[in-house]
């Protein structure tokens, strides 16, 4: 896999949840803080988010407001409209009902409704990839025509099965809530790409770095050296382990041992491997040497870490 497949999965816990949400003007609702990442995208009509912290933002038909952290903020037809507490959070909206549990679309005839997809993605931020955290409290990716097709696509497909639910919904509505959430984080990227931004944008788009990144991300478990991952960026061992450290914020061999503990963690929770097997995934000989790099990485031996995950 590559590495923003990775960081997603890494760090994603549980089924995303979403639905078509219509708010008749006036509203304003104060949405907390929740532990994942959430979105709105402005169907029709249009509204405002508050962020935690800056100027409102005005959100058009076609527009994604996307928060990765899981920051509380408002939601309002006008700057002007005061905000209350939600009744519920987004993720927890019946279907066929806005969040004062009347049916969508029910309005009193004064103004155009706002109709919305709103959702949210539950995530594990123990061990946040750092890709993530680099990402601002909101990411507003504006509707504009010859942009970003995929997402656009994605939110035709999303809003089209959430307004019309269809055999097979079940399946259809976490694959495409997953690939929507892929397309936000593409377009950010490439967005920041062109506007040549540090950080995790400068490491993606560094052909050296991300084929680094790359070779890594596709066998975790291989006896990496620098000289090798150098080579398979084409440049000397010097230059590629300055790079990467410039813009990964660490050295190759440390990324490396950080990316083979986060997924021995992953496998651990998820799965029923021996201990073992999870070794030789994230390339340690044998499963003492893996249970003593754990424990010193985490303060807890791989088999306690698996039943606390299990009871959790």
């Amino acid at each position: 896999m590559d590495v923003l497949s990775d960081a997603v999965t890494a760090m994603r816990t549980g089924q995303p949840h979403s639905g078509r949400v219509c708010r008749p003007a006036p509203f304003g609702m104060r949405n907390p803080p929740v532990a994942g990442a959430g979105f709105h995208i402005v169907l029709q009509g249009s509204c405002w988010l508050f962020p935690p912290d800056g100027a409102p933002i005005a959100l058009g038909v076609g527009d994604v407001a996307f928060l990765p952290h899981g920051a509380a903020h408002g939601l309002a037809d006008s700057p002007s409209t005061p905000l209350v507490d939600a009744a519920t959070s987004p993720a927890e909206i019946p279907p066929g009902q806005d969040g004062n549990g009347s049916p969508t679309g029910q309005t009193d005839g004064s103004a155009a409704p706002t109709v919305m997809l709103c959702g949210a993605y539950l995530l594990d931020r123990s061990r946040a990839h750092p890709l993530l955290d680099d990402l601002p409290e909101v990411i507003h990716l504006p509707a504009r025509v010859g942009h970003h097709p995929g997402l656009r696509a994605a939110v035709d497909l999303l809003g089209g099965e959430l307004e019309q639910p269809r055999p097979g919904g079940d399946a259809m509505l976490p694959a495409l809530l997953d690939v929507l959430l892929l397309h936000i984080l593409r377009a950010w990227f490439d967005e920041q790409s062109a506007h040549a931004a540090p950080g995790w944008a400068a490491a993606l788009r560094d052909p050296a770095v991300a084929d680094g990144l790359r070779a890594i991300h596709s066998d975790p478990g291989r006896q990496w050296t620098v000289a090798e991952l150098a080579s398979q960026a084409g440049l000397s061992r010097a230059a590629f382990a300055r790079r990467f450290a410039a813009l990964v914020g660490q050295p190759p061999q440390a990324y490396l041992t950080w990316w083979r503990m986060t997924l021995a963690t992953r496998l651990l929770r998820d799965g029923d491997a021996t201990l073992a097997t999870v070794a030789r995934k994230v390339g340690y000989t044998s499963a003492f040497a893996f249970a003593h790099a754990f424990k010193r990485e985490y303060g807890l031996a791989p088999g306690g870490f698996r039943r606390s995950a299990r009871r959790t």
